[in-house]
């Protein structure tokens, strides 16, 4: 597979001609990518035409010696040690950037080469950053084992065990001759549906035609360093550079709390972590490119780099290392839940597209969620029931932002009355908002993350009164309670492709959705007491709308089903399910209006 629009060049190191492919500007910041196991670099191709054509950078790659279009040593035996792939890269750092350091990024083994280069003295200066992604340095491996087993607990040694059942496939490496066979034989034909299947990686021209070689040789990478530096790992090995370590939260290989010490290794650490599994420069490009270049920019410069912004230094809270960087668009953003979840998300350094029919209220919403964190925040007016409206949104924010990796279907209307008083002109008018305006946002963003095919999550606010049923409110329950339904069927269909759907049943929370309810078959006075009655029995129960934005955000990190918020949300659902009965007489009693 060729990148496109690449330059070729190669480079002598020590016996062996590299070969290296370059893109973008090469008067802009220079960033090496570095591929792992067994890849060639043209495992980086989606991530790097994102960074030179979207962000213009000047993007290197390089297949590792003995990998795609690169000479192998000779003998195989001690020619992928450490030091020698250190030599390789200075020998394309010199010559692709001989005057100023460069930005690096490695992924799989690629990361833990990459740990080596910048932990050595002899690299100082010419590496500016450091991005890691599902690869740690052997050094910091061979401490972490030490550490658990000279003081063993029952959590480290079942943090030894998980670790060590993950890397099955590192002592199957080490057994002579095998993997040599398995990969030019069967494993070599079977690899590109193994991807498919298990981590869903998209189909296509990748992995390349040299797969096969690249696996045999690659061994030496286990074989050459694994058990040296895991016995004798070094002391001193301390980043000399910012680093920016991306977690992916389902790597098959590698535990999460492998980094847990990983601060007292790297002082200048930021950390993100992705909803992804191993083979992230495949299947989240966008993301992976955004943050890169972020890092990039915050470690050069922000001059002369091209539509890139300045890495977000006032992100913060919990949430920070997952969402910062990320899209996220809310409906109902101008006030109540809706408006409390775009500033959780603005905290967490999400970029946020406010979306609400109330024009001054999202802009509003914007404005205080650049304040808040946001590194970019846009507020639009829109109609959610309106199905054209939605339809230009949606091209819109995909035009200008990019697509949307967290959407929240928030925007919503009360309405109260006994069914017999509650006209039709009354149920058109909350499903049109309340359900209709959830399926349009599910189908045209839903859509979007789809055909990215870079997962996503949906968050739809449903109610407890989708399973709690009320004389009082049948109109509502049933709008909610179709949310809910959709949720559920919206989550099975999605989920195979990497984008998870939660619905969120808050309860009685203290918002301003009483002060525009509709009560049906009473007149205006009698409506204007029954709001004010609402209102003020809602603000007696006093339970706050950040409440809800942080179960909205504990959620999408969980990839939580069905989330009651409040304790009475949480008792309705129980009861719901164990004993209906008492919902189906509670439904009887008047509401106290």
């Amino acid at each position: 597979m060729s990148l496109r629009g690449a330059r070729e060049r190669w480079v002598r190191t020590g016996g062996i001609e590299l070969c290296v492919a370059e893109l973008g500007d090469v008067s802009q910041p220079t960033v090496v990518l570095v591929h792992g196991y067994p890849d060639s670099k043209e495992v980086w191709s989606q991530v790097a035409e994102r960074l030179a054509d979207r962000y213009g950078l000047h993007v290197v790659l390089y297949d590792v010696r003995g990998h795609g279009r690169s000479t192998a040593p000779v003998p195989l035996r001690g020619g992928f040690t450490l030091e020698k792939l250190t030599d390789d890269f200075l020998a394309v750092a010199d010559a692709v950037s001989p005057d100023k350091p460069v930005h690096l990024v490695g992924h799989d083994w690629g990361s833990v080469q990459s740990w080596e280069f910048v932990t050595v003295k002899r690299t100082e200066g010419r590496i500016a950053s450091f991005t890691s992604m599902s690869g740690p340095s052997l050094d910091h491996f061979g401490h972490w084992i030490k550490k658990r087993m000279s003081r063993p607990t029952p959590r480290r040694i079942g943090q030894l065990l998980g670790q060590g059942a993950k890397s099955w496939y590192v002592y199957m490496l080490h057994t002579p001759v095998v993997p040599e066979l398995a990969w030019r034989g069967p494993l070599g034909r079977l690899w590109p549906k193994i991807l498919q299947r298990v981590e869903k990686v998209p189909g296509g021209d990748y992995p390349t035609a040299s797969l096969p070689q690249d696996a045999a040789h690659g061994a030496w990478l286990y074989r050459d360093n694994v058990r040296a530096r895991l016995r004798r790992p070094r002391s001193d090995a301390y980043a000399h550079t910012p680093v920016q370590l991306i977690t992916p939260t389902g790597d098959i290989f590698l535990s999460e709390r492998l980094y847990d010490e990983l601060g007292s290794w790297a002082t200048q650490l930021t950390r993100r972590s992705l909803p992804a599994k191993h083979w992230v420069p495949r299947t989240r490009p966008d993301q992976l490119s955004a943050w890169i270049s972020e890092f990039v920019t915050a470690n050069e410069g922000t001059a002369g780099v091209a539509g890139v912004a300045a890495l977000d230094t006032v992100a913060r809270g919990p949430y920070a290392e997952r969402f910062a960087g990320q899209l996220v668009l809310v409906t109902g953003a101008a006030s109540g839940i809706g408006r409390a979840t775009a500033f959780a998300f603005a905290e967490a350094g999400a970029r946020i597209v406010a979306v609400d029919r109330d024009a001054e209220g999202a802009a509003r919403t914007a404005e205080m969620s650049r304040l808040i964190g946001s590194p970019g925040a846009w507020g639009e007016t829109v109609d959610v029931s309106d199905e054209q409206s939605m339809e230009k949104l949606a091209e819109r924010v995909a035009t200008e932002y990019g697509v949307v990796d967290v959407l929240v279907n928030n925007a919503g209307i009360g309405l109260a009355g006994s069914f017999l008083q509650t006209s039709a002109e009354d149920w058109r008018k909350v499903l049109d908002v309340n359900l209709w305006g959830v399926i349009h946002g599910c189908r045209l963003f839903g859509r979007q993350m789809a055909e990215r095919g870079q997962g996503g999550h949906i968050v739809n606010t449903a109610s407890a009164a989708a399973y709690l049923p009320s004389k009082a409110l049948p109109a509502y329950s049933t709008s909610k309670a179709a949310v809910l339904m959709l949720s559920e069927c919206l989550r099975a269909e999605l989920a195979g492709q990497g984008i998870g759907v939660s619905a969120i049943c808050p309860g009685i929370v203290n918002t301003n959705i009483t002060s525009t309810a509709r009560f049906a078959g009473v007149d205006t006075a009698e409506e204007k007491r029954r709001r004010k009655k609402s209102a003020r029995l809602y603000g007696l129960r006093n339970y706050p709308p950040e409440k809800v934005a942080d179960a909205i955000l504990r959620a999408v990190v969980k990839n939580q089903a069905v989330v009651p918020v409040t304790p009475e949300a949480r008792g309705a659902l129980f009861i719901s399910r164990f004993a209906p009965r008492t919902l189906r007489a509670i439904a009887r009693l008047e509401p106290p209006l």
